[in-house]
């Protein structure tokens, strides 16, 4: 029995001093965001988008869409991306050995005509069936090849593409007109160091999006889904600018990234076998340019925003984020080398080490932390004021980060124009800490033990659509067999 009560006691203990670090590290966070954002905020009226798309300098941009059985919204993203205001871009489809009518369907909406496509064969991949061109759109490309997963195609589209960079994009995602302009600002101002750039990642749901665009911004009525937009805010204002301010940002979300070509190309593309192939692909990024010495910057741009949707159900959402998990943990054991290793900067020594232990193994604190200490409290092995010290640490202090950056949306962006939007998402921030932030928890656990049975695949994706398929428009002048 006083074995089990010992055993109570230190993880009680190291569940305390896991909040606490977590908590200042995040509240550090808070602090460099909004200096951060308060500089992007009063600089932003003056960022020169006019001149860099009327600039015959401005860098063209290959981007990329995997796509795989996408054919309900696949006419209207390819059709919203064409018409994003950009000087110089191309747009190519990689469909990845789809069984529904999606190709079909492209190739109607769109004029799609067989061409022999020069590509080239830097990275190696699934074959190529075929490439097609449109007639109507000059820069428009679709790659037909064999099944081989997200990395695979995104790695034919790289070699398919034409310009110096790429940006990579899910094909249910949604880009704001200007946001290829607004991110590859980095490249335009430090092209010698410039090496990755990506934007904030918005919640869609409740959104009223037409042809491609979000045309009426709203929270979403679900309540899971709000949950989320919370947490979104969270990852995207605070961590990613945190990291971004010590030049260690190792996740650009795979929904919206623009990556140097010759970079991702020298690295060999992304990694196969993986689930997290961003995340992994951006820290293969920052050990090979460590290991080189070469100057290099990894950006987070906080104006340019793609939209996509989040699950609004218990399975779905647990899904993604085991997959998550498991994307997270086949990183780290890829790089298990940098880990701790001073050769590697802040990469090996802060960036690596925080994500192992506080977002891998930090977990089981996070699921069960506040379980076992009211257990220890309950056999007497603490104090009323330990015990409420524990749940201040562990409760109060991620209420007050979530909190902040809900603010911190408002303050930069303020997309909410009516107050009970705003009352609705700190009331979510205040809810967050209590059962979801726990329940997140038990979804990494399983998606780690996932991990290490060897689990591989994205499982099954259910979602309902950001337009209805009877919604989605077709270009002018096409028809439907």
């Amino acid at each position: 029995m006083n074995l089990v009560r010992d055993l109570l006691v230190v993880f009680s203990w190291l569940g305390l001093g896991y909040f606490a670090a977590f908590g200042v590290i995040n509240l550090f966070f808070v602090y460099i965001a909004w200096r951060q954002l308060t500089t992007f905020r009063r600089a932003r009226s003056y960022t020169a988008l006019d001149e860099t798309f009327a600039s015959p300098f401005t860098p063209g941009i290959s981007v990329l869409v995997p796509a795989y059985n996408e054919e309900a919204g696949i006419v209207s993203s390819v059709q919203s991306l064409l018409d994003l205001r950009y000087p110089r871009h191309e747009v190519i489809v990689i469909n990845d050995g789809s069984t529904d009518g999606m190709l079909e369907l492209l190739r109607v909406a769109f004029d799609l005509v067989p061409v022999r496509q020069a590509v080239r064969t830097s990275i190696e991949t699934k074959h190529i069936r075929g490439a097609y061109v449109s007639r109507r759109h000059h820069n428009l490309c679709v790659l037909d090849k064999e099944n081989g997963g997200k990395s695979d195609a995104l790695n034919a589209g790289i070699n398919a593409a034409a310009y110096p960079y790429i940006c990579a994009i899910d094909a249910d995602a949604v880009l704001e007109n200007d946001a290829l302009l607004r991110v590859v600002q980095p490249m335009i101002d430090r092209p010698e160091v410039a090496v990755a750039a990506g934007g904030i990642v918005r919640i869609a749901n409740g959104c009223t999006i037409d042809a491609g665009r979000v045309v009426d911004y709203r929270l979403p009525r679900d309540r899971l889904a709000m949950l989320q937009v919370v947490e979104y805010f969270r990852a995207f204002l605070v961590g990613r600018i945190g990291w971004n301010s010590v030049n260690c940002l190792i996740i650009i979300s795979g929904a919206f990234g623009l990556f140097s070509r010759a970079h991702v190309e020298a690295v060999g593309g992304y990694a196969l076998g993986t689930v997290g192939e961003d995340m992994e692909l951006v820290t293969r990024l920052h050990a090979y340019l460590r290991e080189r010495d070469d100057p290099f910057e990894i950006t987070f741009v906080a104006d340019p925003v793609c939209w996509t949707e989040a699950p609004e159900s218990i399975p779905g959402l647990s899904r993604q984020r085991r997959r998550w998990q498991r994307g997270l943990t086949e990183t780290l054991v890829r790089h298990r080398r940098e880990v701790f290793n001073p050769r590697y900067g802040v990469l090996g020594l802060l960036a690596l080490p925080y994500f192992l232990f506080f977002e891998l193994l930090g977990s089981v604190f996070e699921a069960l932390g506040i379980v076992i200490a009211f257990v220890a409290f309950l056999s007497g092995a603490f104090t009323v004021a330990f015990f409420f010290a524990f749940l201040a640490v562990s409760i109060l202090l991620s209420m007050l980060i979530s909190a902040a950056s809900v603010v911190l949306e408002e303050y930069v962006v303020n997309r909410s124009e009516r107050r009970e939007d705003i009352a609705r998402l700190v009331l979510y921030a205040s809810l967050e800490p209590f059962g979801y932030r726990q329940l997140n928890a038990w979804w990494r656990i399983r998606g780690l033990v996932e991990a290490a049975q060897r689990k591989s695949g994205w499982g099954e994706q259910q979602r309902k659509g950001l337009e209805r398929a009877e919604e989605v428009p077709l270009p002018k002048g096409t028809e439907t067999v």
